[in-house]
């Protein structure tokens, strides 16, 4: 017979199939008979299937789509149109594992019941198939079953997608609820308990009955009853199948089932229903983990650890290296820097020295300093270098000069390490400086998180997080590696001293190890002792196993006590560089003047073989002026540009002291609160009165005043770090106390000359030294009053009384002369503005 599949989508449509039938003895040959096969949705999209006659019967198949189809659910609702085409595909034999309707017809047994086939229903997210056959009305289903299933055991059929499995076929005997929804199988079954009839009460099936009616359909793992103590109705349970496969083939054949009394259904009946519900995964082993954190933490850490040094400090090591050897540097190719020179100017092709103008009449005062720190670096033993100097005086110059034939260099700046506000700043800072990447700075804060949340669980510290010690240790450590492995670069098999080992050979040829500039060295002094210990140490090391050569930059004299630490056993190799003097001073603003000259547009003319300083009639100034203005490279740096720009050498020093003496008045007197500075403006204006009036102060002395009797070595050195003074010293000793720079003491003066301003801080000054002579007044009378207050006055006590009122009436006589200052003071604040 040939057999028409229609009625495939949503709604009922007919598509022939084609699928001959003739020939068969179990199904018996109706002409042209068709067999219709609707959706998901049931018969006329009524969730339900009908049977109408006695006999007929429902049959469900299960493995004949594979489960995987389930996301043909999500397909958009037009699919419809094209789902009976679908279905054709799907029922070929090399995606479904066989028709329904071929495994009826080679069932020989079923000859007697004349079946035939009247619709199939395709469950595709069950992957299973509904069948509704008509059969001989004197033979019972129970029969067509059980001959389906020994032909299915004695002939099985494997699905190609799940060859472990084989068909299985069982009778429907509830009403089964055939809907569309995307309610997925799963292998754990509710089932609900509701009355057969309105106004009866259904009974709740034990354990053991719920057993003997679904065992037949699948192996059981668990039965859960309904908690005694719930209140839910209609009342429940759960049923967990070992596979979904069998909790699929009893939901379909028992769903509205009714169970009569002797079934455990009570006396009306009982009506059972059956829905999928999703199984919540177990997560035993997230549980597991959360359980145990004094295990898994530091194993955790332990696997963090091993990736970190298989993979990140190879690749950290990798950039350190490039960054010292300057690998990707597009600056040292030559073409790239003649490109990057002339595109400033396209017009011109001359070479400009103006950026470097001057710097020769340097490098000839301080050649001898260049060629001791070339001769230092070329020596076989370890190479500790300190080149000491104020700010502004050209240390950083001086190394440049003397390093410029090296290529193996690498500079630690430790003012943006100093200055980072945070701890990852801090870090990242540091990396920077040495080329050390990937680094994952944020880390640092996260890992401080975790290591409190676990420190919770477990009760104590995992170690997970590091301290900034640790993360610049670690920065440290991969830059060593990186400077041991550029070291050794140059070392061939076939050399004379092959036989040596790595140390020796690195000892032997010092002109291999790279140099570290340490710039910046004590930035800030000793506020943050921390990353100046970090450094020094390490500095040490790398110095010691031969290495690198160490260069540090300080601006600060007391560099002694910080790298003491370090090396304590060493005597280092110190350069200390001071301002320049009036002869190179003088040649200094001259070469930087004649430097520009070829751009000049008076070199024409009747001048053209003059240089721009020969043309300068206003050059004879130039003595007068560096003598007001001092030797420091910056000042003079600045004074020449300013003559290049038509000032005269007097106006220019003139302007240059003025800008100083605002600077001095907003840093140091008025710009900063009393929250930020450790220093009041009265003891800043004192040493600014001071300085005005001699080059040189004692440093004793000055603590001796009553303005730095109260912490004034402390005040003195935070002026000193904030460049107002210099303190120079002599074995091991603060001695006296200069200007930060020459060019203040020219401001100093300046300041002091202004008569409202001197008046008005010494007004400030007056008022300060009043209140601590009133205070001392008040001290000595407290005494007195305790002496007075003896019943007896006692002979021996009378020194001390003379004492306290000798001092009364010195600090009374200082209190008067104050008073009669002030009023002097206040004279010129009021005449004058």
């Amino acid at each position: 017979m040939n057999i028409s599949v229609g009625r495939l989508g949503l709604r009922t449509s007919r598509l022939a199939v084609g699928l001959e039938l003739a020939g068969t003895r179990c199904i018996s040959s109706t002409t042209k008979k068709q067999i219709k096969s609707t959706l998901e949705a049931g018969e006329d999209k009524s969730g339900h299937i009908r049977l109408q006659k006695s006999n007929q019967a429902l049959l469900f198949f299960d493995h004949v789509f594979p489960l995987k189809l389930q996301w043909l659910m999500r397909l958009p609702l037009q699919s419809e149109k094209r789902f009976p085409s679908l279905m054709k595909y799907l029922k070929g034999p090399y995606v479904a594992a066989a028709d329904p309707t071929a495994v009826l017809k080679k069932c020989t047994a079923l000859q007697k019941a004349q079946v035939q086939v009247e619709t199939v229903l395709p469950r595709l997210k069950e992957g299973g198939a509904f069948v509704k056959i008509n059969h001989d009305p004197s033979v019972n289903p129970d029969v067509i079953e059980s001959e389906i299933i020994k032909h299915l055991k004695a002939s099985p059929i494997k699905p190609w997608w799940n060859p472990f499995q084989r068909m299985r076929a069982r009778l429907v005997r509830g009403q089964p609820w055939v809907e569309d929804l995307y309610r997925l199988p799963s292998s754990r079954l509710k089932v609900e308990y509701l009355p057969a009839e309105s106004g009866t009460e259904a009974s709740a099936l034990s354990s053991e009955q719920l057993y003997s009616i679904f065992r037949p359909y699948g192996k059981l793992k668990d039965i859960i009853p309904q908690p005694p103590d719930s209140k839910l109705e209609p009342k429940f349970a759960f049923l967990d199948f070992a596979l979904v496969q069998r909790a699929i083939l009893a939901k379909n054949c028992l769903h509205g089932i009714k169970l009569l009394e002797n079934q455990g259904g009570g006396k009306s009946g009982t009506v059972i229903r059956l829905t999928y519900e999703p199984r919540r995964k177990s997560h035993w082993i997230r549980d597991w983990l959360l359980g145990h954190p004094r295990i898994v933490i530091p194993a955790l850490i332990a696997i963090i650890g091993t990736i970190t040094v298989s993979v990140f400090d190879p690749i950290r090591t990798f950039f350190v290296k490039a960054h010292v050897t300057r690998t990707f540097s597009l600056g040292d190719n030559k073409v790239y820097a003649w490109f990057k020179h002339r595109a400033t100017d396209l017009m011109s092709f001359r070479h400009n020295p103006e950026d470097d103008a001057g710097m020769d009449a340097i490098w000839d005062d301080r050649k001898e300093n260049i060629d001791q720190i070339r001769a230092w670096l070329m020596e076989d033993h370890d190479t500790f270098i300190i080149v000491q100097g104020p700010r502004g005086s050209g240390k950083k110059e001086l190394i440049d000069e003397a390093l410029k034939h090296r290529r193996h260099k690498v500079t630690i700046d430790c003012k943006p390490i100093q200055e980072a506000r945070s701890e990852s700043a801090t870090i990242s800072a540091a990396a920077g400086q040495v080329g050390y990447r990937p680094v994952f700075s944020w880390m640092n804060s996260f890992s401080g998180m975790i290591d409190l949340a676990a420190q919770g669980a477990a009760g104590v510290k995992t170690g997970f997080s590091e301290t900034l010690d640790g993360q610049l240790d670690k920065i440290w450590n991969t830059t060593s590696y990186a400077l041991r492995g550029i070291a050794l670069e140059g070392r061939k098999k076939d050399d004379k001293d092959a036989n040596l080992s790595d140390d020796e050979w690195l000892e032997a040829h010092s002109e291999r190890r790279p140099v570290v500039v340490i710039d910046n060295f004590l930035y800030k002094g000793q506020e943050d002792g921390l990353l100046f210990d970090k450094i020094s140490e390490w500095a040490a090391r790398i110095t010691n196993a031969n290495l690198a050569h160490v260069i540090f930059l300080t601006h600060d004299s007391s560099f002694s006590k910080s790298l003491g630490k370090a090396l304590p056993n060493r005597v280092f190799r110190q350069i200390s560089l001071s301002d320049c003097s009036p002869d190179v001073a003088k040649r200094f603003v001259i070469k930087h003047l004649d430097a520009a000259d070829e751009d000049d547009v008076e070199s024409i003319g009747e001048h053209k073989n003059l240089t721009r300083s020969q043309r300068r009639k206003d050059l004879n100034e130039l003595d007068e002026c560096i003598s007001a203005l001092g030797g420091r490279l910056t000042d003079l740096e600045f004074l020449a540009r300013r003559i290049k720009g038509g000032e005269t050498p007097k106006k220019a020093v003139s302007q240059i002291i003025e800008q100083s003496a605002s600077e001095i008045i907003k840093l140091y007197i008025t710009g900063l609160d009393g929250s930020s500075r450790r220093w009041t403006p009265e003891q800043a204006w004192l040493l600014i009165k001071q300085l005005a009036q001699q080059e040189t102060l004692k440093y004793n002395a000055m603590l001796l005043n009553d303005l730095y009797k109260s912490e004034g070595e402390q005040v003195l050195q935070a002026l000193e770090q904030a460049e107002l003074i210099t303190i120079s010293s002599a074995n091991g000793r603060p001695t006296s106390i200069k200007p930060g720079k020459p060019v203040y003491q020219s401001a100093f003066k300046k300041l002091t000359d202004d008569r409202v301003l001197k008046a008005r801080l010494d007004l400030a000054i007056m008022a300060e030294q009043t209140k601590i002579e009133n205070k001392s007044i008040d001290k000595y009378e407290t005494e007195l009053r305790l002496l007075g207050e003896l019943p007896k006055q006692p002979y021996e006590i009378s020194p001390r009384i003379q004492w306290l009122l000798g001092k009364i009436a010195t600090s009374q006589a200082k209190i008067e002369a104050y008073e009669t200052e002030v009023g002097q003071l206040k004279k010129v604040l009021l005449e004058e503005y």
